[in-house]
């Protein structure tokens, strides 16, 4: 395998690596899929350019025939298009899949000068949960408020249906619990008196009721 540039994670290079021997052994002509790369390219720095990628991808499946130069060239859009939705995915962020696909292509060049019949793909390297912007808004919360049992906390009502309710804690924690006595009167935008039932092993909220 080539050497990568030190600025390609493990992941990424992995990434890049299995993209093209997908595609070489499909014998996908590499000059599509530069075509497809200057696609990315000119949109880079738009806000949803990984999201417009994969429609223009699936743009280039559906209406291959009317702009496909050979008959093939039909068959390289599918290739590219199922070879990008399996290795590749948008929360990746556009620069990124613009410098994996930049690597896939090199690769494809090599490969295609080489025996590939003995390469495989690389299985996925393990990756840690993805941790959201919310989470990391409660994981900070509970890392400044210490919670306990029994504790009594104020909380906004987010909404109410049937018994349900949510509460909004500390403008943060959101948490949705069954009031059966307490619902039909509380209402929407209100503030009520909840008491901690109980917590997760990380010491965040997990449950409470209103009194």
């Amino acid at each position: 395998m080539l050497t990568q540039e030190k600025s390609l994670t493990e992941t990424e290079s992995q990434r890049a690596h299995n993209l093209a021997i997908t595609l070489v052994q499909k014998d996908t002509d590499v000059n599509e899929l530069g075509k497809v790369i200057a696609y990315l390219r000119s949109i880079v720095n738009q806000p949803d350019a990984g999201k417009r990628f994969f429609k223009y991808l699936k743009t280039l499946v559906t209406n291959g025939k009317q702009i496909g130069h050979s008959g093939s060239t039909i068959d390289y859009y599918r290739n590219i298009e199922q070879a990008c939705s399996q290795h590749l995915h948008e929360q990746l962020g556009a620069e990124d899949m613009l410098k994996i696909l930049g690597w896939a292509m090199r690769l494809m060049r090599y490969y295609n000068t080489s025996s590939v019949e003995e390469i495989r793909t690389l299985p996925p390297i393990p990756t840690q949960p993805e941790i959201s912007g919310r989470q990391i808004e409660i994981a900070a919360v509970s890392k400044l408020q210490k919670f306990e049992l029994d504790q009594i906390l104020e909380a906004t009502v987010l909404s109410v249906k049937g018994n349900k309710v949510t509460y909004e804690i500390l403008g943060t924690v959101k948490l949705t619990e069954k009031e059966p006595k307490k619902a039909t009167s509380l209402k929407e935008g209100e503030t009520a008196k909840v008491k901690v039932i109980a917590l997760k092993e990380d010491g965040s909220l997990k449950s409470v009721k209103c009194i």
